[in-house]
């Protein structure tokens, strides 16, 4: 079988950059996922953001999982669950505006260290997306440029807790789906796994590494690249022992942005049609929210039906 791409983003400032990129190439084209290893973020700045995600998790967020577990009778599943997620979740938004200050029961330390990680994401997600344009023959910053709209891109963070689960034959942690947006940057937990990744037919573990950040490719990069690269089905199986940190931020296009193929991808590949839609990226949400669990697919045939008969404008 395969093995899991881990690349270490420090080979790009040496003679083996070109190896790297072409790892980073086939990662994206064969993978939809990778890891990446030595990003700029500090290790000790990762074991601080651990350590009280996992604190407050503690303190704020289990007993109401208990208490949830219990009112919802999910302790003793007889039969499988398929609409419901065994995972204790908040949300944090960043771009364009932070709700960090508005969210209850975090520390000031918690609340800061939150708002300085988000930085130091937006940074390395821009800086993979040029990555990005540079294997796919695009002009630097053509990507953050697609994503832009008139505000800038959206960007914000699930942090989730999948606690033990007594029953992870009958409820998935997270069922599977790809993701709609952008580029999505996760700090998972360093010895809890869980995440899978479909490839190939078969569910592969996307294994958990200390100080890694694995990057995964949304819905809108396969559209810009017109299925050069693609998003991949992955979910979270729950585990029996351990509870399982995830902290997940997505850099998406803002909700204004107008997605459609890279017209120089096009012009490239002559032989090739452009076979992604051309929507409004709010419009695409709008669609995923009711239909997140399902194939991707039938979700960009939706919009292409949806496609007006005069062109969205792009400028």
């Amino acid at each position: 079988m395969a093995t899991f791409p881990v690349i270490n983003l420090e080979k790009l400032n040496c003679e083996e950059k070109a190896a790297t990129m072409a790892q980073i190439n086939d990662a994206c084209e064969n993978w939809g996922f990778f890891e990446v290893l030595n990003h700029g973020i500090p290790h000790e700045f990762l074991d601080t953001v651990e350590r009280l995600t996992k604190e407050h998790y503690q303190k704020c967020m289990e007993q109401r999982f208990k208490e949830l577990v219990a009112s919802k009778a999910l302790e003793g599943l007889q039969a499988e669950v398929t609409d419901m997620d065994w995972e204790s979740t908040f949300y944090l938004h960043h771009l364009p505006e932070s709700n960090i200050a508005d969210i209850p029961d975090l520390t000031d330390e918690y609340r800061k260290l939150m708002k300085e990680f988000a930085l130091k994401l937006e940074k390395l997600a821009e800086e993979l997306l040029d990555l990005l344009c540079e294997n796919l023959g695009l002009e630097k910053g053509y990507l953050k440029k697609a994503f832009y709209g008139a505000k800038g891109p959206t960007f914000g963070t699930k942090v989730s807790n999948y606690p033990p689960c007594p029953t992870p034959d009958k409820i998935k942690g997270l069922r599977a789906h790809t993701d709609a947006g952008g580029i999505i940057l996760l700090f998972q937990d360093p010895k809890v796994g869980g995440l899978q990744i479909l490839k190939d037919g078969e569910w592969i573990d996307v294994p958990p590494l200390r100080h890694s950040i694995v990057i995964n490719l949304g819905d809108q990069l396969e559209v810009i690249s017109n299925g050069k690269y693609k998003s991949v089905e992955h979910r979270v199986i729950a585990q029996t022992d351990g509870t399982r940190m995830s902290i997940a931020s997505f850099y998406n296009p803002g909700s204004d942005a107008v997605i459609y193929p890279a017209p120089a991808l096009l012009e490239k590949e002559a032989d090739k049609k452009q076979i992604y839609p051309k929507f409004v990226f709010e419009d695409y949400m709008k669609l995923y929210v009711g239909l997140k669990f399902q194939a991707k697919e039938p979700r960009f045939e939706a919009m292409k039906a949806m496609e007006p008969a005069a062109p969205i404008a792009t400028a």
